[in-house]
């Protein structure tokens, strides 16, 4: 792990168009970094590619995940992080992907930017929910993301969360397809009943 004077670490984009190129991480309280080994893994469950659609990181952190989906062949992502030194670093490695219009950075909390992406009648076709360990509001977020008609009907929705979080089953129309453990981590994958 490199880090330099600004309590930064990196990691690196794990596949793809970007793939190897590093990224900057923030370290400390706020964020918390999803690991090379975990990102990776989540990709492979999910994709690990993708022929275009949009997607909507709600926990951006550093950006890394948002960055891996558009490297693995998402048109363009969204990237929604609070902290204003997180959204430094997106700056920094978004810049890094040299595709810059593909990202749309959003400096709010994520209750807000669902707000504001309902009145933009935008839909998304993966949605990354990773909110730092002690504000899980994942199941209330997800709600908000189907009553607003944010989701397209074949929307994948990933969650991050410490272990002891069990999610439910289902949520709405969405149903749980995966939940695999990494450690001190857990990924819960839902997507549309059938």
């Amino acid at each position: 792990m490199i880090s330099n004077e600004r309590g930064m670490g990196s990691m690196r984009v794990v596949a793809g168009e970007f793939g190897g190129r590093r990224l900057k991480t923030l370290t400390g309280n706020n964020t918390r970094p999803t690991t090379d080994k975990v990102k990776g893994a989540i990709f492979n469950m999910i994709g690990p590619y993708f022929d275009g659609g949009a997607v909507l990181d709600l926990f951006s952190g550093s950006g890394s995940l948002g960055i891996e989906a558009v490297s693995r062949g998402m048109d363009q992502a969204i990237l929604v992080e609070k902290n204003f030194r997180a959204m430094e670093v997106i700056r920094d490695n978004v810049a890094v992907t040299k595709n810059e219009e593909a990202f749309q950075l959003m400096k709010m909390p994520a209750n807000q930017a669902i707000q504001q992406l309902a009145s933009s009648k935008r839909q998304f076709d993966l949605v990354l929910l990773d909110p730092p360990y002690a504000k899980q509001e994942i199941v209330k977020q997800i709600e908000m993301l189907l009553q607003n008609n944010l989701l397209t009907n074949t929307a994948i929705v990933v969650c991050e969360t410490v272990k002891e979080v069990v999610l439910p089953e289902s949520i709405g129309k969405l149903k749980e397809r995966k939940r695999n453990d990494y450690g001190i981590t857990a990924v819960t994958i839902y997507d549309w009943e059938d």
